[in-house]
């Protein structure tokens, strides 16, 4: 059974898109991103995150090099085979951790807060939703929270403004679709209802 709902069929529309165009997004749209992150629940109503934008194509590249870089030194701490394969594929050329974006979003947080990923999460969702309602493509990117700790990546994100006592939680890669994937089947029985 499906309803009607504006919401809801944002929900079953969005994406995670992998090919952006080169085409910016607008100051409103950025703006009415943010703003949608703003206003996620956090624990306790802290709102003690912080949403870095960058849309300087330079500083883009030059974080990327660094991405790079870091894989070669960063171990992974377990065994998700994402890891593995994002370090493997750092190495080859044309390699872009956001996709090519033209906007990366930066979620951070207080590092000794016990909610500090579970509310930036929350907040980059209300961004890929809100990316969804105003035609743009979205994806969440894991290799900045990966590589938080290492020395270079963070001295770069420092110079950035983002707190040196923060801790990387996630980030949005925002633009223009460039190929719109299909909608991937969903998995049966993740779903337990006790009436």
């Amino acid at each position: 059974m499906s309803l009607n709902n504006e919401v809801l069929d944002c929900i079953h529309k969005r994406r995670s898109t992998r090919r952006f165009t080169e085409r910016q997004i607008s100051s409103g749209q950025l703006d009415a991103l943010l703003d949608a992150a703003i206003w996620a629940p956090s624990g306790g109503n802290n709102q003690s995150w912080l949403f870095t934008a960058i849309q300087k194509k330079s500083v883009l590249l030059h974080l990327n090099q660094l991405v790079s870089e870091g894989f070669q030194r960063w171990v992974p701490d377990d065994d998700y085979p994402g890891k593995h394969a994002m370090k493997k594929r750092s190495k080859q050329d044309g390699y872009n951790f956001y996709h090519n974006a033209p906007t990366l979003i930066i979620a951070s947080n207080k590092p000794n807060y016990e909610n500090a990923m579970a509310d930036c999460t929350l907040a980059l969702g209300n961004i890929f939703l809100a990316a969804q309602s105003l035609g743009l493509g979205s994806c969440y990117i894991n290799q900045l929270h990966w590589l938080r700790a290492d020395p270079d990546v963070r001295a770069y994100l420092l110079e950035m403004g983002i707190p040196k006592e923060h801790t990387i939680c996630s980030s949005a890669a925002i633009g223009y679709t460039g190929e719109k994937p299909p909608a991937p089947a969903r998995k049966k029985g993740t779903i337990n209802i006790i009436r």
